[in-house]
């Protein structure tokens, strides 16, 4: 998975998310702006900084994302923090944050660094040891999809889009966490079709993402043309269907129950289980 690509657009697109996981007020966001930094002439740049508007004292946090064992992790990055400063001389103090997915391929070789460590000023962040993701604020939650397995990845992400739903209210920001949901899903499951994710999500929050607008196009041109075969309405009414029967068995290796299969399909246990008799598939619930 494409982690640092993803990690760049949710905090660019809902920088509030970092500051809950830091343990701050997500209103903090209002005050900075976030963007990856170059560090002239060297081959350095930082994963993201978040630097705090013009006239407030509040710090600079540099940002390192990494999800692949790197013995010169720490090295590279007080290198990047201190010739940014050598640079740009800001006046704001600074701090850090370095973000992996578990304990496991973190160094700790920090014995020049200690007491940034030891006075906080740069934190170290485990995905894995946050708290369960139907305890944590539903940003958070999201960052932590990112490291679920694929077996329960479905479902958390389907209980996560509807806390978006109950929990956010402003439309556009809902759009915002359905989309990056979207795009952890598609680099956790490449080979998930339309119909798939529409299941996943539901007709009502998929006509929010990036992937519905990019097939709905494509969908308006085949139900025409199907609508001038049988009629449109009835065409459209037999693609949809069609699509949906299609879209069963990719669920059901994808992990989902017959009962969660009918409920996101809109369609009957006995047609599920025809689909799966038909096509003699195992499922875990029989």
């Amino acid at each position: 998975m494409k982690t640092d690509s993803i990690f760049y657009r949710l905090f660019q697109e809902i920088p509030s998310i970092f500051f809950e996981l830091i343990g701050n007020s997500p209103q903090l966001a209002e005050l900075y702006q976030f963007s990856s930094v170059e560090v002239k002439q060297t081959a350095f740049r930082i994963d993201g900084v978040f630097l705090p508007n013009h006239n407030t004292d509040n710090p600079i946090y540099f940002l390192e994302v990494q999800f692949q064992l790197d013995k010169d992790l720490y090295h590279r990055v007080f290198s990047e923090i201190f010739l940014y400063i050598r640079q740009n001389n800001p006046k704001n103090h600074w701090n850090a944050v370095v973000i992996y997915p578990t304990r496991n391929i973190d160094t700790r070789d920090i014995q020049h660094y200690q007491e940034f460590f030891t006075s906080q000023r740069v934190r170290v962040i485990y995905l894995d040891e946050l708290e369960d993701i139907a305890s944590l604020p539903i940003g958070v939650a999201t960052i932590k999809l990112i490291i679920a397995k694929k077996d329960s990845s479905i479902i958390q992400a389907r209980e996560l889009i509807t806390r978006t739903k109950q929990e956010i209210d402003s439309e556009v920001q809902q759009q915002q966490v359905l989309q990056i949901i979207e795009t952890i899903l598609i680099y956790k499951f490449p080979r998930m079709n339309r119909e798939e994710i529409e299941a996943m999500f539901g007709l009502s929050e998929l006509k929010q993402t990036r992937f519905y607008q990019e097939a709905k196009e494509e969908g308006k041109e085949e139900g025409i043309e199907q609508g001038r075969e049988q009629g449109r309405e009835q065409g459209l009414e037999l693609g949809e269907r069609k699509a949906k029967l299609a879209a069963v068995p990719g669920l059901i290796a994808l992990g989902l129950t017959r009962e969660q299969i009918a409920q996101v399909l809109n369609l009957s246990l006995e047609e599920i289980s025809q689909i799966i008799q038909q096509q003699n598939i195992n499922t875990k619930d029989k």
